[in-house]
């Protein structure tokens, strides 16, 4: 009866030891990505998410018989690459608004809303297609010309879509999650926007 119990009591001592380990790892895990290297990670995570927005609408443009194979791997490299070097202007963009507009109150959301959809979303589009064009060797008059086509869209596709989940995020969310917040919303807008880049080029 002893030997059980010790038994009982070793297993209980090592599980607990386990989950402590375990959350241990997990609250290092949190510190290196969110705090440590934050930066690094809204990069990875931004290019990351663009990637798999853009494969999201290749896939839907091969069922539906738009494209005859189904993954381009180079458009998606290139979405990626773009959206990793969005991920620091957002990174110091949202750090920059928190410090401008600090309180949480309704008022002060909503100013970083407008602050959002007046100055980080017309930038953000017109870096994106600028970005997407020089690196599918177009010139900057084509560049241009393509901005002048889609721009109003994409900005009205823009601003039905990121005011409530940027409400969301203004309100409730800590600084160092908005970035990580954002880039798991935006894989559904990139899919949007991936479809606005690429509709006229099949």
């Amino acid at each position: 009866m002893i030997g059980l119990r010790c038994i009982k009591k070793m297993l209980h001592t090592n599980s607990a030891r386990q989950q402590i380990k375990t959350e241990s790892i997990f609250r290092r895990g949190v510190h290196f990505l969110f705090k440590k290297n934050l930066l690094l990670t809204n990069s990875i995570t931004s290019g990351g998410c663009m990637a798999i927005g853009d494969l999201v609408q290749q896939e839907f443009e091969f069922q539906s018989k738009l494209i005859s194979e189904r993954y381009d791997w180079a458009r998606a490299g290139r979405m990626c690459f773009i959206g990793s070097l969005l991920g620091p202007l957002h990174h110091y963009y949202y750090i920059y608004l928190d410090k401008l507009l600090p309180k949480t109150n309704i008022k002060t959301v909503l100013q970083k809303i407008m602050c959002d959809q007046t100055i980080a979303s017309p930038g953000t589009i017109v870096c994106f297609f600028y970005g997407m064009g020089i690196l599918e060797n177009k010139s900057m008059e084509t560049c241009t010309e393509e901005l002048k086509t889609k721009f109003k869209y994409v900005y009205l596709g823009d601003c039905a879509f990121w005011p409530p989940v940027q409400f969301i995020n203004f309100y409730f969310l800590p600084t160092h999650y908005r970035v990580l917040y954002i880039n798991a919303a935006t894989v559904i807008f990139n899919i949007f926007l991936s479809f606005m880049k690429h509709y006229d080029q099949h």
